[in-house]
């Protein structure tokens, strides 16, 4: 499996394209974030802020205070691929009314 296909994976996932949304604006705490998306269990979430630290797009800033506070923002590289993968949802948007009349032809070209 090419490495690229990977990094791609974790990018453009359900919930890492809307971390990398969200993100794009400011810097989160955790719960802020998942108030922020909306519909993510809070392990999903964990799980998607790991995998894009790992990677490079994520930085995770924990603060030594009680409570724990911990914020969460874009490095330069996530701020890319937040951009990339924004531009590209923004474009799917547009093109909604024009993907379901190509699904209708083609459903009733079939029957």
């Amino acid at each position: 499996m090419c490495p690229s296909r990977g990094v791609l994976e974790h990018v453009t996932s359900r919930w890492g394209v809307l971390v990398l949304a969200a993100l794009l604006e400011r810097s989160y705490r955790f719960s802020e974030l998942r108030r922020t998306i909306g519909g993510v269990s809070e392990k999903m979430l964990a799980q998607t802020l790991r995998t894009l630290e790992r990677d490079g797009f994520v930085h995770r800033d924990a603060k030594p205070v009680i409570p724990p506070r911990v914020d969460y923002s874009l490095t330069p590289l996530g701020t890319e691929a937040a951009e990339q993968v924004w531009a590209l949802a923004r474009w799917t948007e547009r093109q909604v009314d024009t993907v379901q009349a190509a699904r209708e032809a083609y459903d009733e070209a079939r029957t």
